[in-house]
């Protein structure tokens, strides 16, 4: 009936947006969800083009970076598929995902993203360790760095958040930009109290 996988999948996806009316929060997960699976490469795919021509306008499209798991996302590899999708991505991040492999668990800080992405997003969401407190620190420095972000968006500079995204994260905080291990030390420092505070429950 269809002409490709992706023409198929663009139709029943706006078809079922439109029986749904149109709600504000509708997305849809590609085949090629980062640019490991696309060939050759995310710009030059023939599958995110019709993705991008057919899909309606209001649908998110979902994505998770360079790979599955990106340790890095960057401002240029956004706005590469912002082109092709002719929309801004919604990131589905892994950086924290351990149902792979219940032997990783990630304590660190949400980092290895470029300052000034938020405004090349339409949304982003976290997928955390399967343990559940063993997230206390990824959510919390994710929303430090989302503080930040909503910060450097009051002043939205595009030029200037290229020059800022090519800082690394180890050079720290610079004017309220976010630093990793800032908002690792106040992670650390909430989660003890949290600790001592239920340590102090009755029956704990």
């Amino acid at each position: 009936v269809f002409p490709s996988l992706a023409q198929a999948q663009a139709s029943v996806a706006n078809e079922v947006y439109q029986e749904l009316g149109q709600p504000s929060v509708f997305l849809f997960c590609p085949t090629e969800y980062c640019s490991s699976l696309c060939s050759p490469s995310p710009s030059q795919s023939c599958y995110l083009q019709t993705i991008g021509q057919e899909l309606l306008p209001g649908i998110g499209v979902i994505w998770t970076g360079p790979k599955v798991v990106s340790q890095e996302l960057s401002a240029v590899l956004l706005e590469e598929v912002e082109a092709v999708l002719r929309r801004c991505p919604v990131i589905w991040d892994n950086l924290y995902a351990n149902d792979y492999d219940c032997r990783r668990v990630f304590l660190g800080p949400y980092m290895g993203r470029a300052p000034g992405l938020m405004s090349r997003l339409h949304g982003l969401l976290l997928n955390p360790n399967c343990e559940l407190q063993a997230n206390f620190i990824p959510i919390h420095t994710l929303g430090t760095w989302f503080q930040s972000e909503l910060g450097g968006c009051a002043h939205p500079d595009h030029a200037g958040m290229e020059a800022v995204a090519a800082l690394e994260d180890s050079q720290g905080a610079q004017d309220g930009s976010y630093s990793p291990q800032e908002a690792l030390e106040l992670a650390l420092r909430d989660w003890v109290a949290e600790i001592n505070q239920q340590a102090l429950e009755p029956g704990r």
